[in-house]
């Protein structure tokens, strides 16, 4: 167990937003929300995240994952470090400081880097990277015995020290005994007056105390974000994390580089997505679906066994066996049954439709209650909107729809009952009864002879 603080008060002005950097998504959570996951599931018993600009929109935004502290000025790193004392305090044991626009950071390095911390004995370890190319980095100087001597910023560096290709991340574990004590001897001596929490590890050496460096293994976990463009980097190493993760529990995906799953995603076996889809974050997919090209899924529960095909569908419940599409647009607080057919140019909103019941084509049903084995004509219409108020339709079991029907609610249609094609209905209709609502047909013969004249 472990405290974990998360520096998020930064303006990011590279991003040219209105709103926190830290704020900006990747597969659809906050860049800081990826953090403080990844520190939970490592094992963090406590986490603070430290903001500062537009600190109640970054709270707002992550919510009650974490405890806050703020930076009202940015005097750096170290001045933020300084805002979590209290925090730090009141638990013992190791601290992890982490980036809060580091997202690709994953709780298998954050476990690794404590263990190798608390198996050296450091008092403090710094997360490194080696890379091929380290210009613009602070350095890691370490000597013979692997320890670390210092970091030296690039731009005050040696030629000597300017080959060492392992840099600083920006992430660190303390003894959070240490880091308290050397957080208080901390001084703004230098051109920015600022304070830097590499200063730390210095206080930490000049009292005798070991310093080490643990180097990851993947270079990208230490991503930061400062731009558009590096959001866009940072969001294709993730879906390709997401999709493989998906992949590797037997999920098929054609063509998965076209194919976008945010987090919180569940996906069963057997189901196979097809390209240029679209899945939000709190879906669940069940076993054997087919999830058909162009379609998207926002907080839609899928059941096992279901046939989506180029269509929308929000925040809405399919269960088994079900065929949606193509084209189809479910609307929120949608409840479909086992074994429907919801065909093409269809559109349901906030309704329930049983199960067995066919609405083939060219049809919109809101706020309505659909029996089983209804079959629906093309082109019919719940009309459940009179400009002031929404009414509902109830339609029983076992009835037949004709084409081009109106229904002006609020109805309510008994079960077994039959309605005539391109009838308006604005009456209840018993069971077992045949409905016509038009106008009885009357034929003109020579008709146009007479308007031609």
């Amino acid at each position: 167990m472990f405290t974990s603080v998360i520096l998020a008060a930064g303006m990011g002005t590279r991003m040219k937003s209105e709103m926190p950097k830290v704020i900006h998504r990747v597969c659809g959570k906050p860049l800081t929300k990826w953090v403080i996951d990844a520190s939970k599931e490592a094992g963090a018993d406590n986490v603070l995240a430290i903001v500062g600009h537009k600190a109640d929109m970054v709270k707002e935004t992550l919510g009650e994952v974490c405890e806050y502290a703020i930076q009202s000025e940015q005097k750096g790193t170290g001045h933020a470090v300084m805002q979590a004392v209290d925090f730090i305090k009141a638990h013992k044991g190791s601290t992890v400081i982490l980036n809060g626009d580091t997202p690709l950071i994953t709780a298998d390095t954050i476990n690794k880097a404590i263990e190798y911390h608390n198996s050296e004995g450091n008092s403090a370890t710094v997360i490194t990277a080696i890379l091929d190319d380290a210009t613009g980095y602070g350095r890691i100087v370490r000597d013979n015995k692997g320890d670390v001597l210092k970091i030296v910023e690039h731009k005050d560096a040696t030629d000597e020290e300017r080959k060492i290709n392992e840099i600083n991340s920006g992430m660190y574990v303390f003894d959070s005994e240490s880091l308290v004590g050397a957080l208080s001897e901390l001084t703004p001596n230098n051109a920015q007056g600022e304070y830097y929490l590499t200063d730390t590890l210095e206080i930490l050496l000049s009292q005798g105390r070991k310093v080490g460096a643990y180097a990851i293994s993947d270079n990208d976990e230490i991503r930061g974000i400062n731009d558009r463009v590096q959001l866009w980097e940072a969001e294709k190493i993730m879906q390709e994390r997401i999709n493989k993760s998906h992949m590797k529990n037997g999920v098929t995906m054609r063509l998965p580089e076209t194919i976008m799953i945010e987090s919180d995603v569940t996906i069963g076996a057997d189901t196979i997505i097809e390209p240029n889809v679209s899945i939000k974050a709190g879906t669940t997919i069940g076993k054997n679906c087919v999830i058909g090209e162009g379609t998207k899924l926002d907080k839609a529960i899928i059941h096992d066994n279901v046939d989506i095909l180029k269509s929308v569908i929000l925040n809405s419940e399919i269960d088994e066996g079900t065929h949606v599409g193509p084209f189809a647009y479910v609307r929120p607080n949608c409840k479909v049954g086992k074994d429907v057919k919801v065909g093409d140019f269809v559109e349901l909103k906030n309704s329930t439709i049983d199960d067995g019941t066919k609405i083939s084509h060219l049809t919109y049903i809101g706020d309505s209650d659909v029996g089983k084995a209804v079959n629906f004509g093309c082109g019919t219409v719940t009309c459940n909107y009179d400009g002031k108020n929404k009414y509902r339709t109830t339609i029983g079991d076992n009835c037949f729809v004709g084409c081009n029907t109106n229904f002006v609610s609020p109805i309510n249609v008994g079960d077994n009952a039959y309605i005539a094609a391109g009838s308006t209905i604005t009456e209840d209709i018993p069971s077992k009864t045949l409905s016509i609502a038009r106008a009885r047909q009357v034929n003109k013969e020579d008709w146009t002879d007479k308007r031609n004249k």
